[in-house]
């Protein structure tokens, strides 16, 4: 009896550890991330990635807001630290070379919304420019105010990424 005990104790702690640490879920409740991730949908994020290297072009993070710390964001990382974005007519241009994204979706492809023309702005060492896939139904880097201060955050803090979303 004390084994299993024993046994059922380190499971627990094991559990626990690997959620804290290594890998932990994620659930999308917004469509800003479609058609890569669906509302609803259950996705990994794996937490050690960040520890031994940076963000990358293309990865998918989850972060909380940097306007509103209480809501948790997966976005993707579209440009990092001493890179320079802009956006002319939707278009993403990196270091001023156009962006090819297969995964960007414009549900108002016509329209030209806040954020559609955009820099040119030089990402700081440290941070990260993201952008949801379904372009114009995020809200992201293009259009996130301080509510305090009405200044534009342009970036989130690579310190606060809490990880990298995995697709299978």
């Amino acid at each position: 009896m004390r084994r299993l005990i024993f046994l059922l104790f380190m499971g627990i702690i094991g559990f626990l550890l690997l959620r804290n640490f290594v890998v932990d879920s994620v659930v999308i409740t917004s469509s800003s991330m479609q058609p890569t991730l669906n509302v609803g949908g259950r996705y990994f994020m794996d937490k050690v990635s960040y520890r031994f290297g940076k963000p990358r072009r293309n990865d998918i993070i989850a972060f909380p807001s940097p306007v509103d710390e209480k809501t948790g964001l997966v976005k993707r990382v579209i440009a990092a630290g001493n890179e320079v974005v802009e956006i002319k007519n939707k278009d993403v241009y990196i270091n001023g070379t156009l962006f090819t994204e297969s995964f960007a979706s414009h549900s108002r492809p016509n329209e030209l919304l806040a954020g559609d023309n955009l820099g040119p702005l030089q990402v700081p060492p440290g941070m990260v420019f993201v952008m949801g896939d379904n372009r114009d139904e995020s809200e992201d880097s293009r259009d996130w105010k301080d509510a305090r201060t009405g200044e534009h955050v342009y970036f989130v803090p690579v310190s606060s990424i809490l990880g990298k979303i995995i697709l299978f």
